[in-house]
């Protein structure tokens, strides 16, 4: 009798341990996924820049330093390997583009060509999108990492290495602000 109590006592306690593991491996699943959402949408943003910023050669041509500040910032974006230094890099990123549409308020052709005013909503509506994945990003790391620190799951997790996930967040106060861009 004791001796199957016993069996029954330690095949809960295994299957309560797989459980957590499982969970654990699930919601780092989903820290993955929600990172690669990310990627997708910076390399979507990645990959307009330079279409604006061709479209904006012609018209600013004296604008050379900003021109090349934002296919600066777009390469080190796009070399960065993990959420901190994304979120480092793309804040620079979004202040080259916030100057970049600074200047374009003094070229009123440039502001009323059909490509650039193209380019710039699809930019636009990356930007949102990037926003949307990042808070969806957030809400996973904070899930995982909640599960990571408490007790029990902490101790499984200790057991097998999974560590906790960095937030992808903004730099600095400037990153914080809207760029105000009017046309």
């Amino acid at each position: 009798m004791i001796g199957w109590i016993v069996l029954g006592v330690v095949v809960v306690l295994i299957m309560l341990f797989v459980g957590m593991y499982n969970g654990l491996v699930r919601l780092r699943n989903q820290v993955k996924n929600a990172w690669s959402q990310i990627d997708v949408q910076l390399k979507r943003r990645h990959d307009l820049i330079p279409n604006l910023v061709e479209t904006a050669k012609g018209y600013v041509k004296h604008e050379r330093g900003t021109l090349e500040a934002i296919t600066q910032a777009r390469s080190t974006a796009m070399q960065a390997q993990s959420p901190g230094a994304a979120s480092k890099a793309e804040g620079a990123l979004g202040d080259a583009l916030s100057k970049f549409f600074l200047v374009v308020e003094n070229y009123p052709d440039l502001k009323a060509n059909q490509n650039f005013l193209a380019i710039q909503e699809e930019l636009s509506s990356t930007e949102n999108k990037i926003s949307f994945a990042r808070q969806f990003y957030n809400d996973q790391v904070l899930t995982y990492n909640t599960k990571v620190e408490t007790v029990p799951t902490n101790l499984v997790a200790g057991m097998f290495g999974f560590q906790k996930s960095e937030f992808f967040q903004l730099e600095s106060a400037e990153e914080k602000e809207v760029p105000k861009v009017q046309f």
